[in-house]
């Protein structure tokens, strides 16, 4: 070593930091070449631990610490975690591939706006791993004199490029198995992950099928960082700062740490915020909307090396090699009192030896940094500093500046660089790094459709929810909203139901409580096929079977009409033989063409030489003249009947009185059977649309509202179960909503066919175990606490619109049912008085940010 290099290196300033800034050759998916060396580049995804069971959390953990000490042992790794704005604009493009119906751009705008004020950014989870060396540091030095001169050269041969990219592919074939699920990272993930350092506004280059070379690849490190003491400034073309940028070192930690808790020192950077300065503005009003904390969003980068085995020991045994030697010369020239530190090194690394020879033990070398960036001002950065270090402070994790160091630490956290300042790392067992989670957090929901809300866990994000997507992906297709009357459950159902319209499906929804009349308004006030249907006079002849089960159906009705008529016909008539004249009537109808049930009514009531079908036709027309009976089988009125086309058709049915599953039909009253007769309409109709082979396209929903009113007959149980298994194949999508978990769990074809569970809180502790169940929680204590406080706020008032979230791939996080604007809200308002107390109560926390 020469002796400049060695003073440099004394003083601080030689070996890895002085280095060159990384020089990129080129880019391909997952992978990323520089003139020394080459390394893969994984997405890593997230996994939901925020309402995980301890034993599926320790499982995980475990997965994870083996993966570490397995596959990656011997490798320099680099872990970042970045955080990127979410583009509420995209939504808007996104919703011309999504939505068909109705003013849906101005709806995709309203969500826009929305998204605008929430701020949500998105985490990305990014693994490095240094693949192989590409030159050795002598035709390194020679290149360095090339590109002095002006003569260097960046290509990459095909066959190199080939045989890097199989190189890539074999070691994600080892990961994918992981926790971290991962996956090699696109060109253009790479791109943005190099370029985003400048903070640059340009777009990102367009990816060619060799990856990125050459000039392209120049513009993405185009940019000019200016370092001072303790921070960085990014500069645009003008000189101007657009960023400021500090590098924090974690220098010290505990010596035992807890997960959940401050063990998990990677997953919490997304729970730290901090107050922002406001302007003095005396002008200045503070309302709602106006956040009073903010999200610091730290970037983690963390460079390590999990040790082989064999090295792992060695540094054990010379550790406790040298706490012996010191122990033993305390005892020579201490009074042979040696310090307690020096016995407890020397016997903890004792026992770790024996942990690491009897058990799958390991030891990683860590370099962890903390990126801290603001585009306001160099005080908001320091602001955000302060909060950082406080947060780990409470941890008892040591968190500073790195002055002076700001340049090498920020070039070391690059991709495609080098570990520069190797004196602030730290060595600990393999578990340790993985209880720091840097994986965990909240996630939930689809991976693309419709923008419902957002989370509300650990980690920040928004919530898709395609309720006709089940399809599609050949899964099932049931979605159960279940809690409390009161916390906003049927006005997430009715932003789901909307949702859908706009996709071009065909949504019929049985309003059997009557409060749904909100989802027709809005649905029109965004161009939407909106009817609202309702029993009563008014509404004579819309349920008319005849008139619901055409084409396909036509033949069905035949038998369904006098069966319909058989449930509706006073008892004493049927036990006098009244289903004979009935279907003699139907049949008679159905020949002479344009059939409907009236006219078999009337055909009964014409009848000269059989009176039972004449009283049963005057019995059946009396009844038809009554707010249950004529729907279907009154004389229509005019008003629009249901009809197979997309959009919206709410059959508002309140007070109907369906008998209970043990109850005797011998026993049942007017109103019962009515009732029972009314519903046949729409159970047969919901049936028979789902099936038909002309509608096999159309994207269909069936949302059915206290669903428990229905849960109780054997009829609608039937209905329910056979909708929840056929809608895969039919494209047909069941939704629905209920108080009462134990009664939906007992349909197991529902319950197996459950795609997503929405749960709101209930406060039985029965009630607590049956939704835990189907959320996939492990019913106890603890499930019951979380189901207890979800939707309460800490003083006690009512969140509403906030719920627990199962998935289709049985994730469960907390999310918050978002209503964009107070428009919308009092539109969907379910209450029947619009000035009520609960409107305004609901629109505080939905509008809010």
């Amino acid at each position: 070593m020469k002796l400049a290099q060695r003073l440099g290196t004394f003083f601080g300033m030689g070996g890895d930091r002085s280095a060159r800034p990384p020089q990129y050759v080129a880019i391909a998916d997952g992978l990323i070449v520089t003139d020394t060396h080459a390394e893969a580049w994984f997405v890593l995804d997230s996994s939901n631990t925020d309402l995980m069971s301890e034993a599926a959390r320790d499982a995980e953990h475990d997965q994870a610490a083996s993966a570490l000490a397995r596959t990656l042992a011997g490798y320099e790794c680099h872990l970042r975690v970045l955080w990127a704005p979410l583009h509420a604009e995209e939504y808007q493009e996104e919703a011309e591939t999504l939505f068909t119906a109705g003013h849906y751009r101005e709806w995709a705008a309203l969500k826009v706006q929305r998204l605008d004020s929430l701020a949500l950014p998105a985490r990305h989870l990014m693994l490095g791993i240094r693949l192989t060396e590409r030159t050795g540091q002598a035709k390194a030095a020679g290149r360095t004199a090339q590109d002095t001169l002006g003569i260097g050269s960046t290509s990459i041969s095909r066959r190199e490029l080939g045989r890097l990219d199989a190189m890539v592919r074999r070691m994600a074939r080892r990961l994918e198995p992981t926790p971290w699920r991962a996956q090699p990272a696109t060109v253009d993930m790479l791109s943005w992950m190099i370029a985003r350092e400048q903070r640059r506004e340009t777009p990102l280059p367009a990816p060619t099928t060799a990856g990125i070379t050459g000039a392209k690849l120049a513009q993405l490190t185009r940019g000019r960082i200016l370092p001072y003491p303790d921070h960085l400034r990014i500069l645009d073309v003008d000189g101007q700062p657009t960023a400021w940028v500090s590098v924090l070192v974690m220098s010290g930690f505990p010596e035992q740490m807890d997960t959940p808790g401050a063990g998990e020192w990677l997953r919490t950077v997304s729970e730290i915020t901090y107050m922002p300065e406001l302007a003095d503005d005396l002008d200045q009003e503070l309302d709602d909307d106006t956040p009073f904390e903010l999200p610091v969003s730290p970037e983690p980068s963390v460079r390590f090396k999990v040790l082989p085995k064999k090295d792992a020991l060695k540094r054990v045994e010379d550790a406790r090699r040298l706490a012996k030697e010191q122990r033993q010369s305390a005892a020579k020239h201490s009074a042979e009192e040696a310090g307690r530190d020096i016995e407890e090194t020397e016997d903890a690394m004792a026992e770790l030896a024996r942990e690491m020879k009897r058990e799958d033990v390991t030891l990683v070398e860590d370099h962890p940094r903390l990126i801290v960036t603001s585009t306001a001002s160099l005080e908001d950065l320091r602001a955000r500093i302060d909060a950082v270090i406080t947060h780990y402070g409470g941890f008892g994790i040591e968190v500073a500046v790195a002055e002076e160091e700001q340049r090498e630490l920020w070039l070391e956290a690059q991709p495609g660089d080098r570990l520069r300042v190797a004196d602030l790392g730290h060595i600990r067992e393999v578990a340790a790094l993985a209880g720091s989670w840097w994986w965990g957090g909240a996630k939930v929901g689809d991976d693309e459709g419709p923008i419902a809300g957002y989370l509300t866990g650990s980690t920040p994000g928004v919530f898709r929810n395609d309720v006709t997507a089940g399809s599609e992906r050949g899964d099932a297709t049931t979605t159960a909203f279940i809690g409390r009357s009161g916390r906003g459950k049927t006005t997430s159902m009715m932003l789901s139901l909307l949702d859908a319209a706009f996709r071009g499906a065909f949504v019929l929804a049985l309003d059997f409580k009557g409060d749904l009349g909100g989802v027709v308004a809005a649905g029109r006030r965004y161009g939407l096929n909106a009817h609202l249907v309702e029993t009563g006079t008014k509404f004579a002849g819309v349920a008319d079977l005849f008139h619901l089960l055409t084409d396909e159906g036509a033949e069905r009705a035949q038998i369904e009409v006098p069966a319909q008529l058989g449930i509706a016909v006073p008892p004493h008539l049927r036990a006098r033989g009244a289903e004979t004249p009935i279907q003699h009537a139907t049949n008679a109808v159905i020949a002479k063409g344009d059939p409907a049930t009236w006219k078999v009514v009337e055909k009964l009531r014409a009848s000269t030489d059989d009176e039972l079908a004449r009283e049963t036709g005057e019995a059946l027309y009396e009844l038809s003249l009554t707010g249950i009976g004529a729907p279907f089988m009154g004389r229509p009125t005019g008003a629009v009947p249901l009809q197979p086309d997309p959009g919206i058709w709410v059959m508002q049915i309140p007070g109907l009185t369906l008998p209970g599953v043990d109850d005797s039909r011998e026993d049942w009253g007017v109103s019962q059977r009515l009732s029972v007769a009314l519903m046949h309409s729409l159970l047969a109709y919901g049936i028979t649309t789902a099936g038909r082979k002309d509608l096999r396209g159309l994207r269909k929903v069936v949302a059915v509202p206290e669903v428990h009113v229905l849960t109780a007959t054997r009829e609608g149980s039937s209905f329910l179960n056979y909708i929840a298994r056929v809608g895969r194949a039919l494209s047909t999508a069941l939704v629905v909503d209920t108080q009462d978990p134990e009664s939906l769990a007992l349909l197991t074809g529902v319950v197996e066919q459950l795609t997503t569970v929405v749960g709101f809180q209930l406060t039985t502790a029965s009630q607590q175990d049956a939704l835990a169940q189907l959320l996939g929680l492990t019913a106890g204590r603890h499930a019951r606490a979380l189901i207890q406080a979800v939707g309460v706020e800490r003083d006690g008032e009512i969140r509403h619109g906030h719920s627990i979230i199962r998935d289709r791939r049985f994730s469960a996080a907390t999310v918050q049912w978002d209503v964009p604007s107070m428009e919308l809200l009092e539109l969907l308002s379910t209450t029947p008085r619009p000035d009520d107390a609960a409107g305004p109560s609901l629109a505080k926390e939905e509008v809010r940010a």
